[in-house]
């Protein structure tokens, strides 16, 4: 496996606006390169070891949903420190036991290389406890949205899936979503940035909905 971190320091913390670091591994889909996925949005989601009921869950909505993740250019990646075989056995159980095909590929990260350059763990961590993250990657590989969560709580794929439509009609259209928005509700303009634009709005200035689009 080869990790490409940034230069500055070893293992550190990404944040919102960063570049996602590349790598290549192997997955149940063979050899993957992450740079190879430019161009397109990606959803990279972690979870601590296979095998385990919370991610399980996750892993069976995320492969019943990965069509409209397709439909929006969305490519599902997911990720543990598990070893390959790990891997292949998880995904055959949930084809035989729940009729489910996990139609996206899995890396194995058995050293923690790609977890901690993704800043996921502490560069001293042991183990892959903590391993929980969602990275939502642009086109460009620039990290747009990160999500954490425990071990004891379910990812909402719905919530993944606004999440992606939101970023998307952001960068359509150079407006901001409001609150629980969803694909087709009117959005919010930018602040304004002149005094003269804020007397021209009135007293709701600093809450100014957009107009819908015409079909």
């Amino acid at each position: 496996m080869i990790v490409s971190p940034p230069a500055e320091s070893s293992f550190p913390s990404l944040r919102i606006g960063d570049r996602a670091p590349d790598f290549s591994a192997r997955t149940t889909h063979g050899e993957f390169i992450m740079s190879a996925l430019r161009g397109h949005w990606v959803l990279l989601f972690a979870h601590p070891a296979d095998f385990t009921p919370v991610c399980t869950s996750e892993f069976i909505a995320l492969a019943r949903s990965a069509e409209e993740f397709q439909q929006r250019d969305c490519a599902l990646l997911g990720i543990s420190a598990d070893s390959l075989p790990a891997h292949l056995a998880w995904v055959n159980a949930i084809r035989t036991q729940f009729d489910v095909h996990v139609p996206f590929p899995i890396i194995e990260d058995p050293s923690l290389a790609v977890a901690k350059a993704y800043g996921m763990l502490d560069s001293t961590a042991q183990d892959s406890a903590t391993v929980r993250s969602v990275f939502m990657i642009d086109p460009a590989g620039i990290v747009r949205a990160i999500l954490n969560y425990p071990a004891t709580v379910g990812r909402s794929v719905p919530e993944l899936l606004r999440l992606l439509c939101a970023l998307q009609e952001v960068d359509r259209a150079g407006a901001l979503t409001p609150e629980s928005w969803q694909p087709g509700q009117r959005t919010i303009a930018p602040p304004l940035q002149t005094q003269a634009a804020v007397e021209k709005a009135g007293a709701k200035w600093f809450f100014q909905p957009m107009a819908r689009e015409r079909s």
